[in-house]
């Protein structure tokens, strides 16, 4: 509790002063999340000035999410920026049904973004942004998205790419581009259900292939390519959700075969991928087959609403860009502009590596509380994929911790044909913080480990 800011050389009032030095000493590492402030009459006491002052500080510090208090020990420095949900359903308290990403302090978000946006103030004026832009994005924000994106996917080049409002946009466009209503495409017998409501409002017929902990199996989708003659196959190979395997080298090459082979186009969801740098996107080895969708979803945030889809050539990347007109026009473009500042300054890297760190220690934190039970999952994933115990039934288990506050989410959404496993996924960056996660996993420990008969009411 030694801290004591610097405010002599800042400007404003005193307790601005005070919160502008509590962000400015964690940004630079002198304050840490979990760490203990003075109390508020020490603090005032150290700077020579009124209680007051030094409570309404505190008070501001806790409103812009940077301070927590505890009642009974004091306040601490925040470990998130993110602040309590007020909209979720009664009787949700904490929802670990959404897959998003933590939030950090140390991501330092709601700072970057007023300094993103100050930026670009400075550079043309925000007003710049509020009218049309060309879909798909302006050469400039396609140049530097290639760039940032060409440690991955080195092929990546300004007329292959387009921006689009979020994944969901790209697969709703790209599927009514690649099929028709009646046409077959193959995915994972367990698949993201965003792509499972696009192919039931275009009329398109999903149909699951095999898979195992290791993900899709190579043999079953060549069997499938050649029954079904599918116009395309999509796939989540890195961190898969809902069950995180990730695909290995040797099944990307069978995988990038089987897709040349039968002739068709590889539709392949990267939204995990910058969580695991390692796993080389199968579009590196089949560019020309290849549909790749990296967002910035699972691995910043979700409301900016910012993904880029590298095409196999440009007459693909033409059509891609008049798809996106006549559905939504373009991404908002206040947002691209920030993210690309973002990724042209390495800010958007320093985000990323700050969740992906913080993904890394919920994961090892739901290691020990589960230790006792069987799931799936990988160092930086954001979910893990729990195998439910015999005595609990899918629903009879969402039921009765949606009763004590919990919300997960049950394998029957993610099936695309057949049974569905006897699983659910929990996505442990929904939390808004460790010890909230904590709360929750200990909820769902006391309800796998209660007896069934206990659980019956009479």
């Amino acid at each position: 509790m030694d801290w004591t800011p610097t405010i002599a050389e800042l400007s404003g009032p005193r307790y601005q002063r005070i919160v502008d030095a509590m962000e400015a000493d964690i940004a630079a590492g002198r304050l840490v999340r979990g760490q203990q402030l003075p109390t508020q009459r020490a603090l005032a006491k150290a700077l020579g000035i009124d209680l007051t002052t030094v409570t309404r500080a505190y008070s501001e510090a806790r409103r812009r999410g940077i301070l927590e208090a505890r009642v009974g020990q004091g306040s601490f420095v925040s470990e998130t920026s993110a602040r309590r949900a007020v909209d979720l359903p009664h009787p949700v308290a904490i929802d670990l049904s959404m897959n998003v990403p933590p939030h950090p302090l140390e991501a330092q978000l709601d700072e970057r973004i007023l300094t993103g946006m100050e930026a670009l103030r400075q550079q043309s004026g925000l007003t710049a942004f509020l009218n049309y832009q060309p879909p798909g994005g302006s050469a400039r924000e396609l140049e530097i998205a290639a760039k940032w994106m060409r440690g991955r996917v080195p092929h990546v080049r300004p007329d292959r790419l387009v921006i689009f409002p979020g994944t969901q946009a790209i697969l709703f466009n790209l599927l009514a581009y690649v099929a028709q209503p009646g046409d077959v495409v193959l995915t994972e017998t367990l698949t993201f259900p965003g792509i499972k409501a696009v192919a039931t409002r275009l009329g398109v017929r999903l149909i699951g292939v095999a898979m195992d902990e290791g993900g899709i199996l190579p043999d079953a989708l060549a069997k499938a390519c050649r029954e079904h003659r599918p116009k395309a196959v999509y796939l989540i190979p890195t961190l898969h959700n809902p069950t995180t395997a990730t695909l290995s080298a040797e099944r990307r090459g069978a995988i990038a075969k089987i897709v040349r082979d039968a002739d068709t186009t590889l539709i392949e969801d990267d939204a995990y991928g910058l969580l695991d740098r390692a796993a080389s996107p199968i579009a590196n080895l089949i560019p020309e087959r290849t549909y790749l969708a990296t967002t910035l979803s699972k691995c910043i945030a979700p409301a900016l609403r910012v993904a880029y889809l590298v095409t196999p050539d440009g007459a693909a990347q033409q059509q891609m860009r008049t798809y996106l007109q006549a559905t939504v026009q373009m991404p908002a473009p206040l947002m691209v502009a920030l993210v690309t500042h973002w990724l042209e300054t390495g800010i958007a890297d320093r985000i990323i590596t700050a969740i992906r760190n913080e993904a890394v220690g919920r994961q090892q934190l739901a290691q020990r509380i589960l230790k006792e039970f069987q799931f799936l999952a990988k160092p930086a994933a954001h979910h893990l994929w729990l195998r439910l115990p015999e005595s609990w039934g899918r629903q009879e288990l969402s039921a009765h911790l949606l009763q004590n506050g919990l919300a997960v989410i049950a394998s029957d959404a993610f099936v695309v044909d057949g049974k569905s496993p006897h699983a659910a996924r929990l996505s442990l960056g929904a939390a808004r913080n460790r010890a909230e996660l904590t709360q929750a996993l200990q909820i769902l420990v006391g309800a796998l480990q209660r007896p069934a008969d206990t659980r019956q009411i009479v």
